[in-house]
């Protein structure tokens, strides 16, 4: 898009990609599609055992424009009908259902007579409170699976005989309830499906809601659409419009609000829906910590000013956040460092306003799942975010949160409906602790400056290549390993830098990019050429799971 008015440097800046600040909650609005309205369309509650994937399925009932909403797996039936749902899902999660202490649901669901649709943990959950027989799996399944459909229903129409699902399950059933039916087996779980059309109650032992599942968006799908007859009636415009109107309900009491702008489209997203909500109240603050890629800093404050019209205020933190960080190695205590670090710069930020009462940070759901916050009574902990489990305890700034229950494709869309630029739109997504969590080991000024360089490649290089698919995300890690090399017909003990590029939908999962070898030719001889200290460079091959996007 045309670049007329904004400033140079700051249009160079929005061409290439970066991202963003993000929150967590003590205090926040959630996004509606968690949070009950007085009069929500049709739509699907979730109940959530702990699964790594539960807002993952939410996008997929996002994706079938049917509403949802995530509850925990103990909430009162009486919470649950209060929402007049169409249909229910159980998840999955990282518990066993043979336990004394197994989690479970209110028994009420089973009498109902809503649709339910039970995955991995749920399809357990079925067989076990309604009389089937379950054991622990004589040959677990991790992984890619051949399932093979054994029986016709409604929940596999269209879908083919043999397709490729996405297993994660130590638990099997053995035997269905009475009443159902087995409707698909892999080579090693011989009960993959069960239904019970009749009470329209299904299971399925593998995970629909990834994208490893081949046939997932159909299944999913049908059980939406042709089990619960739930109508295609969801649309991002009306996140953006109930957003906005939860922001404005919430805040009405006064005061004013400040954002943590970092110049990605999470931050770029939050700030517009509240600038939207409550105008002139709004203040965008962006914080210079030393731990931004190439001419970053100075580059945000002026294109968010000139594109989104923002009242920005820019903060030089770059001496402080390195002092905070001397002498750790740890990655989970850099993040709480540098998410401590960030409110206490926002509620000094604050006091120098009048009447702040309100941060808003542009979290999303994928940082909220791997940072386990207690609204998460089953989920096991990945790593801390820093602006989720790296938080104080105590803050004196409540929380907006408004993009707390999307993925990161999803808030490009919710950008698009806003009108903002796809120059910001489609920005790389970026860490919001930077540059700290691509250093491993200690942080300093040097080790910053090796793999700011060696990044800077890393993206020029790429964005320059005609890629398809084009990689998700790339970024280059300075890693703790020296090694020998030869340069110059002598000898040199030198940094390994480490290339990351990576293929993805929502951030959840992620598969390596199959870069062409003559451009990794290219990020390799350019980096040990241009960037001091650097003899060594490795591609990083490893997909999300069993590995994270970043390395720390």
């Amino acid at each position: 898009m045309p670049n007329s008015g904004f400033p140079a440097r700051a249009a160079s800046y929005l061409s290439g990609g970066r991202e963003r600040a993000r929150g967590t909650s003590r205090t926040m609005i959630a996004a509606p599609l968690q949070e009950h309205t007085s009069s929500p369309p049709a739509g699907v509650v979730i109940l959530d055992f702990g699964a790594q994937y539960a807002q993952l399925i939410a996008r997929r009932a996002r994706e079938a424009h049917v509403y949802s909403e995530i509850l925990p797996h103990d909430t009162p039936w009486s919470e649950i009908a209060r929402r007049n749902p169409a249909a229910v899902i159980l998840t999955g999660g990282p518990e066993s259902t043979l336990g004394a202490d197994a989690l479970g649901v209110d028994r009420a669901l089973w009498t109902s007579g809503l649709p339910v649709l039970g995955i991995c943990y749920g399809l357990q959950l079925i067989a076990r409170d309604l009389g089937g027989k379950l054991a622990p799996s004589a040959h677990s399944e991790y992984g890619p699976a051949a399932l093979q459909t054994v029986a016709t229903s409604p929940l596999f129409d269209g879908v083919p005989a043999t397709s490729r699902v996405w297993m994660s399950h130590g638990d099997t059933v053995v035997t269905a309830p009475a009443g159902f039916a087995v409707l698909a087996k892999t080579r090693t779980c011989p009960v993959a499906a069960i239904g019970d059309i009749g009470r329209r109650i299904y299971g399925v032992q593998f995970h629909p809601e990834v994208v490893h599942t081949e046939a997932g968006t159909a299944i999913v799908n049908n059980f939406l659409h042709a089990v619960a007859g739930i109508p295609a009636s969801w649309a991002m415009d009306s996140f953006v419009d109930s957003a906005v109107t939860d922001i404005r309900e919430k805040v009405a009491a006064g005061g004013r609000v400040i954002c943590a702008l970092s110049g990605g489209v999470d931050s770029a997203v939050a700030a517009s829906l509240v600038a939207r909500a409550i105008g002139e109240r709004l203040t965008c603050v962006f914080v210079d910590t030393g731990l931004l890629r190439k001419d970053e800093g100075e580059l945000v404050v002026a294109a968010f000013r000139d594109i989104l019209h923002l009242d920005v205020v820019k903060v030089d933190a770059r001496a402080r956040f390195l002092e905070r960080l001397a002498g750790v190695i740890d990655p989970e205590e850099k993040r709480i460092r540098i998410g401590h670090e960030f409110i206490a710069i926002f509620e000094e930020e604050a006091r120098k306003l009048d009447d702040v009462r309100w941060l808003v940070q542009g979290t999303l759901y994928p940082d909220v799942i791997e940072s386990k916050t207690p609204a998460s009574k089953a989920g096991h902990k990945i790593k801390s975010h820093h602006n989720v489990g790296g938080l104080p305890e105590k803050m004196h700034l409540a929380l907006v949160e408004p993009l707390r229950a999307l993925f990161k494709d999803e808030v490009r869309e919710a950008g698009r409906v806003l009108g903002l630029p796809e120059a910001i739109v489609e920005r790389q997504p970026f860490p919001g602790p930077g540059l700290a969590v691509r250093v491993l080991g200690e942080v300093t000024a040097d080790r910053l400056e090796t793999v700011r360089a060696a990044d800077a490649i890393v993206t020029s290089e790429i964005e320059a290549a005609e890629l398809s698919p084009r990689p998700w995300q790339y970024f280059a890690v300075l890693t703790p390993l020296q090694s020998v090399g030869v340069m110059g017909d002598g000898r040199t003990y030198a940094n390994l830098v480490a290339v990351r590029a990576i293929v993805s939908e929502d951030g959840m999962t992620a598969d390596w990019a199959r870069l062409p070898h003559a451009l990794l030719e290219r990020i390799s001889t350019r980096i040990v050429n241009e960037v001091p200290g650097v003899n060594r460079i490795a591609y990083d091959i490893t997909s999300k799971p069993p590995a994270t996007v970043e390395w720390e």
